[in-house]
């Protein structure tokens, strides 16, 4: 599984995204710049540029027409894809830290920071699908986070809900429509914060990484803890892959304290768990820093990591990946065709 290593980045690498056909990948970056690439050879599409700041998230809707990014410039852009033209600024008070579009593309939320005296707040905009409609000024509802700040937050099915991560490793479940509080849970340890969530296909569940070493894979409608996934470094990042039952999990030990360890130490390697029976099946190494970011093509056929070295790295998955199986699945496969 040899990796293409994609080189348009300055700085560490802070999100990257797939659109929904798996046929492109995007990438922000600490430089300001977003990068769009074909997923299959690496290849550079393009970049967008106008941010004043680090970006800190990307996301694509479901057409691959528009593109959102948010950053420390405290702005939400709006760009067309294909032409690269910004079509819309928000501008907010602190840095927006997690963009996401809804299933349906007519939502996105942002996740703003909470910082010199405002309160951290999830907002949430309408979106015309239509490139030359004029997009709205003002949010639908923001909700404004009291206690302790969102890091993290996504959509889930039907747009029902908007499930936000929390500095406190807590979890919260918010109405889609009015954004009232339902409910929240203590899903990780307190005071390690919920770094990374990320929704399954269908959206009925997701995962989350934290700063506590360990991954969680919750329940959309009740927020239980289905799985968990202990590591032995604090995670960035966590997905969840298409067609087979595993989930890439990456991070690393602190940027800020890199220089004192070797790569091999450092932990800077995407480690595969098996999703069902929570145990580790492998590990694919190459960067040189900390994994900020990890995202599984929509089809299943190969994942991207971005790191704080700057670099992503594509992996097309070899049949093996798809031929491996745990004795209890091989037994399981026999008996069914036996049948």
């Amino acid at each position: 599984m040899r990796p293409i290593l994609l080189q348009g980045h300055e700085r560490s690498i802070t999100q990257i995204k797939y659109n929904r056909d798996g046929d492109l990948l995007f990438s922000t970056a600490k430089d300001h710049v977003v990068c769009a690439w074909y997923s299959v050879n690496g290849e550079r599409l393009g970049t967008y540029q106008g941010h004043q700041g680090a970006l800190w998230t990307v996301d694509v809707d479901p057409t691959t027409t528009l593109l959102a990014t948010g950053g420390a410039d405290n702005t939400i852009r709006l760009w067309e894809i294909k032409s690269g033209r910004c079509l819309k600024t928000w501008d907010f008070p602190t840095a927006v830290k997690r963009v996401e579009f809804s299933d349906d593309g007519a939502l996105l939320l942002g996740v703003t920071e909470m910082r010199m005296g405002h309160l951290g707040t999830v907002v949430v905009f309408p979106i015309n699908p239509d490139p030359e409609a004029t997009q709205a000024t003002e949010p639908l509802f923001t909700i404004t986070m009291r206690e302790s700040k969102a890091t993290v937050a996504a959509w889930s099915y039907l747009n029902k809900y908007i499930i936000t991560g929390h500095e406190d490793g807590s979890v919260g479940q918010y109405d889609g429509k009015t954004g009232e509080l339902i409910q929240d849970v203590q899903a990780h340890e307190r005071d390690f914060p919920i770094t990374d969530m990320q929704m399954a296909p269908d959206r009925t569940y997701f995962i989350t990484a934290s700063k506590d070493k360990s991954a969680k894979i919750l329940s959309v409608d009740n927020l239980k803890v289905l799985k968990t996934y202990v590591t032995d470094t604090p995670l960035n990042t966590a997905t969840i892959t298409a067609k087979k039952d595993f989930v890439i999990l990456g991070g690393g030990q602190e940027a800020r304290d890199v220089t004192t360890t070797s790569s091999r130490q450092g932990k800077f390697e995407a480690r595969f768990y098996h999703k069902i029976f929570e145990s580790e099946i492998g590990r694919v190494k190459g960067h040189f820093g900390p994994l900020n970011t990890v995202a599984c093509h929509p089809k299943g056929v190969g994942y991207a990591s971005g790191g704080e070295d700057g670099y992503v790295r594509v992996h097309h998955f070899d049949k093996p990946y798809f031929d491996f199986m745990f004795e209890v699945e091989k037994m399981a496969n026999a008996q069914r065709q036996l049948q």
